[in-house]
């Protein structure tokens, strides 16, 4: 089964298009009229046996109208966690068209090891030489 990250699927994604679409009332070639994307890759995805891009995802949340945030984190791009609502970071990340997957996810671990380290040092202590009592006076 592939992964798209931990806990999701392709299937997982294209069954949760699927019932998007349905929902919306459109059929596979009106979504594909809509999305510019190929009526046989949008049946593909539904069934789980193509990964898109995070720019294939972002046309398909529009024409469905659901937020491309919510797909995103469907397809394991985005942290329900870290998400949002109107965007944020890692969601202009995922959205990026001109960003492969390679460096989305690059981009990603790397930001998030900065955010983690940024939570790190808030958390410290503080160290005891920046206060104004510990400073060296000039003579």
């Amino acid at each position: 089964m592939a992964r798209i990250s931990v806990g999701k699927t392709v299937e997982d994604l294209g069954g949760y298009l699927r019932e998007q679409r349905r929902q919306a009332q459109l059929s596979l070639r009106q979504l594909a009229d809509l999305t510019g994307v190929s009526n046989p890759y949008l049946s593909q995805i539904e069934r789980g046996l193509r990964r898109p891009s995070a720019e294939v995802l972002q046309q398909i949340a529009k024409a469905l109208r659901i937020s491309a945030e919510s797909v995103y984190v469907q397809a394991g791009l985005l942290d329900p966690d870290d998400s949002v609502s109107g965007g944020g970071v890692e969601a202009a990340i995922a959205a990026d068209p001109r960003l492969e997957e390679p460096q989305r996810r690059a981009l990603l671990e790397i930001y998030r090891s900065f955010v983690g380290e940024a939570s790190k040092a808030s958390t410290a202590p503080a160290d005891r030489t920046d206060r104004p009592e510990n400073q060296e006076t000039p003579s």
